[in-house]
């Protein structure tokens, strides 16, 4: 059989690793002993600041360009891999790769989240394949899974943590009673938070992922925009002591339901019970809990991120391409069906947690009950800590049954506006999930 010729844009952390695994002899043996043909690396696209990356000086400087033309005109290229992040000019070139009837690899979230359906209708046209396996999960097998060995299932939710930064971040806070900053400010040291952060903490990075695993798993077009979105930034060590007591874990969640030709998709810090198998996600780690109405509830859990899981599901897809190629697979495709509807947030119902501070006085607990009541929002418990003698003030943390997100909003809107109530200090939903 003929060569199957890769060609790899990037060469940050997960595309350096991919080159390493390409170039190593033993484990080039393996993949094409898999394939069915030798796999071989034949062109890198890297901007000007690459080529002073050590990686980039061991390798042999005739595989290496920075000039776009020079790498898509290159002789023998069947698969372009795609690790430079990013939309842009990631989407570009991974339209012009299918176009030009190349398979594409890519571990691009944003990409795949934003213009995933775009792709999938490119690659059928030109008769090639679309692998985005790194793009949710890193090293987690999650897109194969949705797409082969859950085929016979009806989805009926997802519940993921899918950003490992955040699970850090929010495992620290609740192990150490530290502050948000300072847990933070340590994932910053450790190197599982960028220097800019902003897309793992207001959980854009998980809106992403969500987008494609809801998209696959219900079958329709779930862009990114769809999703609600909130990020951990408000929690503190409170809300951890009061969770902790009320027998809950803390974790920024990735939502994903169906009922009927309705579906939820929303990203926010939940509280879970105690017993859940997600709230034992430690760490970096994160876990996908899947229910089918065939299959019941799976767990997929893993390291999400990093240099050697992502590179584990490009070279994965590489070999995937290759088979393809071997064995003259045509492309699959994404089905998507019509008539679904993304519910709005405000018409979510789930139950919550209410933190404010009010002024120590009698009958504060009646006013404030008065208009959770007039917004058909029930009270399953309530909790006042000690008084502040200086500030004349208490701490109270409220429960409430099953209510419309709609109703908890104007309710804590209304409350904001009494004299009693000094500040809603937080308030987070609850996933009863198990």
């Amino acid at each position: 059989m003929k060569n199957i010729g890769i060609g790899l844009m990037g060469l940050g952390t997960v595309a350096g690793q991919v080159v390493q695994v390409l170039l190593d002899e033993k484990k080039a043996k393996v993949l094409a002993d898999y394939v069915g043909s030798p796999v071989i690396l034949r062109k890198v696209k890297v901007i000007g600041v690459d080529l002073e990356r050590p990686l980039a000086k061991a390798i042999d400087s005739k595989l290496m360009t920075t000039d776009e033309e020079e790498f898509f005109n290159t002789d023998g290229i069947d698969i372009v891999v795609e690790a430079i992040g990013g939309e842009k000019p990631a989407f570009e070139y991974l339209k012009r790769a299918l176009t030009g009837g190349k398979h594409v690899v890519t571990s691009n979230k944003e990409v795949i989240a934003k213009h995933g359906v775009e792709l999938w209708s490119l690659a059928a046209q030109n008769n090639v394949g679309l692998h985005y396996e790194a793009s949710a999960g890193g090293g987690i097998p999650l897109i194969a899974p949705f797409q082969r060995d859950l085929v016979a299932n009806r989805i009926i939710s997802i519940h993921a943590i899918i950003n490992g930064t955040t699970n850090y971040i929010l495992s620290r806070m609740a192990r150490e009673g530290v502050e948000f900053a300072t847990a933070l400010k340590k994932a910053q040291e450790l190197g599982y938070a960028e220097s800019n952060p902003r897309n793992d903490l207001d959980g854009i990075d998980a809106t992403y992922k969500l987008a494609i695993l809801a998209s696959l798993a219900f079958h329709c077009q779930v862009r990114p925009h769809d999703v609600y979105c909130e990020g951990v930034s408000k929690l503190t060590k409170r809300d951890f002591q009061y969770a902790k007591e009320l027998g809950y874990a803390v974790k920024l969640l990735a939502i994903a339901r169906q009922d009927d030709n309705t579906i939820q998709v929303r990203v926010h810090p939940v509280f879970l019970p105690e017993d859940a198998m997600l709230s034992s996600v430690d760490g970096v780690f994160n876990a996908i809990q899947v229910e089918g109405d065939l299959v019941g509830k799976l767990l997929f859990y893993g390291q999400g991120a990093g240099a050697f899981p992502t590179s584990s599901a490009v070279v994965a897809d590489i070999a995937s391409a290759a088979k393809d190629i071997v064995f003259k697979v045509g492309a699959g495709g994404w089905n998507i069906e019509t008539g679904k509807i993304i519910r709005p947030m405000a018409e979510v119902e789930t139950r919550y947690y209410l933190r404010m501070e009010v002024s120590d006085q009698p009958g504060v607990l009646a006013k404030i009950s008065q208009v959770l009541g007039d917004h058909m929002i029930s009270i399953n418990s309530m909790l006042q800590k000690e008084a502040n003698s200086i500030t004349g003030t208490a701490e109270i943390v409220i429960m409430t049954h099953l209510s419309k997100e709609k109703s908890v909003q104007d309710a804590l809107s209304q409350l904001k506006k009494l004299p009693v109530v000094k500040e809603i200090c937080n308030f987070v939903r609850i996933e009863d999930v198990i």
